[in-house]
């Protein structure tokens, strides 16, 4: 079972891993990760632009390319766009598999794609003015760590 969407509206990240969990009673780990909007810092909002051609194919195959690396029972991957507070859930990752090491990495293979080879762009609303966000040198070394598998 593979899940991907884009929501423009809000994410309930626990209706979605029950949801997520009951479709796969019978694997052995499921492993999830909930990214959201940092608050603090005069932060005020985040704002996801994204170019749609791109953006919901380019996670299907990011969520195919999991599927193929690891042995999956299941992979969810839900990601907002548009503008969001702070606290705001922005991304939930969840694979579920038989065994747990399988699921850990898959989301974290799926995590650091979304970070570093993504299709969206990201601003921030700090103190009144928003201003883009660049990727990070961090983002790059993460994305370099899963070699291509031959």
């Amino acid at each position: 079972m593979r899940v991907v969407r884009l929501l423009d509206t809000a994410l309930d990240p626990a209706a979605e891993l029950a949801r997520f969990a009951a479709a796969h009673a019978g694997a052995g780990g499921l492993v999830s990760f909930l990214g959201q909007v940092r608050g603090g810092e005069g932060i005020e909002a985040l704002d996801l632009r994204h170019f749609p051609p791109l953006t919901l194919p380019g996670i299907e195959a990011l969520a195919d390319s999991a599927s193929a690396r690891w042995r999956l029972d299941g992979i969810a991957i839900l990601h907002r766009i548009g503008e969001m507070p702070p606290a705001a859930p922005i991304v939930l990752v969840a694979a579920a598999a038989r065994h747990r090491r399988d699921a850990f990495s898959a989301v974290d293979y799926a995590m650091d794609h979304l970070k570093s080879d993504s299709w969206f762009w990201k601003r921030e609303k700090r103190d009144g003015a928003w201003r883009w966000i660049e990727p990070r040198a961090e983002d790059g070394a993460d994305l370099a760590r899963w070699a291509p598998v031959t």
